[in-house]
């Protein structure tokens, strides 16, 4: 019971301070006259997995590594399945043109060069340098591109201007909700990783998988209610651009830090990670491609369909950590998980018609 406790609040303290994290930082960002695209594209993306990177790097310090890679592998999975999924079941999700161009396919690029440098079994110092300079150059990239489309491309972006006279337009209060959001992520990781870690030696079960489904889901909670809420007040891109952008963050911004943080040492990376979390990984960021090109959209039986894949992952896992008898015959049909799943994407093409130009 106090390791249950402890994890709620260690979740609520994630949620709370990712929450008072991005507030500040998007009201100072527009303060200093920094364009509302931006603020959506980076700030608010980056700042819902803030509870990943904290939960990440203080797995890290604690000489968690599996615990601190199965929360990104994890995560990024249940953003795509889950999370689209259930957005989708919703409302049809409407994918916007960027999101397909450029978004999606950077997303694909970040989850490959994942598995390339982890191939060795580690992601070293070196490594960590490389996807960290990555994300900072991603968010350059971003502002650049943003300035040259000008006023225009600012109006488009759904994110409300600073308005005057409220009180988080202040510097001091704005400084205070970063701090206060900084501080409730420090002591809300701390809370989980413990408590979790806690679980992982009751249940017999590792700290990777305790990693990759009830830490991963806790982080992705931000991810779950803006897309969510999105998704009913009929905001349906942001929905999908949310968990697009948390998933290249991720991967560059959250295992960048966590490598650094482990310094010489690394993030080793377990054998199961390298030959099954890591692929389902990369399966789901290229599904999302050819599911969103046909029609713009994802429809409400693809989020279904994406919604029974996550099952079908957890259980895998479940059985896997407890040897179950179900875990022979069961094997045998995710062996083809990758497979079974680019299929349902090319009968997706085959079937839908092109969008209208």
């Amino acid at each position: 019971m106090t390791n249950l406790l402890l994890f709620v609040a260690g979740l609520v303290g994630l949620v709370l301070g990712a929450n008072l994290l991005v507030r500040g930082a998007s009201k100072l960002a527009l303060s200093f006259g920094i364009s509302p695209l931006v603020v959506g594209l980076t700030i608010v993306a980056f700042g819902t997995s803030a509870p990943e990177v904290a939960v990440s790097v203080g797995a890290v310090l604690d000489g968690k590594t599996d615990l601190a890679v199965g929360n990104v592998v994890g995560s990024n999975i249940f953003n795509v399945l889950f999370i689209l999924g259930i957005s989708a079941l919703i409302t049809p999700l409407v994918v916007d043109r960027q999101l397909i161009r450029q978004e999606v396919p950077i997303m694909i690029g970040a989850s490959l060069l994942l598995l390339a440098v982890g191939l060795d079994g580690r992601i070293g110092l070196f490594d960590a340098l490389l996807l960290f300079a990555l994300v900072v150059a991603y968010t350059v990239f971003l502002i650049v591109q943003s300035r040259r489309a000008g006023q225009a491309a600012a109006g488009d972006d759904e994110m409300p201007a600073l308005e005057a006279g409220t009180w988080d337009t202040r510097l001091p209060a704005q400084l205070a909700l970063i701090v206060g959001g900084l501080v409730a992520l420090v002591l809300g990781s701390d809370a989980l990783v413990t408590a979790a870690v806690a679980f992982a030696k009751q249940m017999g079960v590792s700290d990777l998988v305790i990693g990759l489904t009830i830490v991963a889901a806790g982080t992705s909670m931000p991810e779950v209610a803006t897309s969510i809420t999105a998704a009913i007040k009929g905001e349906r891109d942001i929905a999908v651009g949310n968990v697009v952008g948390s998933n290249t963050f991720n991967i560059l911004g959250c295992l960048g830090l966590s490598g650094l943080a482990s310094g010489t040492t690394g993030l080793v990376l377990a054998p199961s990670v390298l030959t099954f979390d890591i692929w389902v990984m990369l399966a789901v960021a290229l599904a999302c491609l050819p599911v969103f090109i046909t029609g713009r959209e994802i429809a409400r039986w693809e989020g279904g369909v994406f919604l029974a894949y996550y099952a079908a992952y957890v259980a895998y896992l479940i059985l896997a950590a407890q040897q179950h008898a179900a875990l022979p015959w069961f094997s045998t049909a995710m062996l083809s998980f990758v497979l079974p799943l680019t299929v349902v994407t090319l009968v997706v093409v085959l079937l839908k018609p092109s969008p209208k130009t």
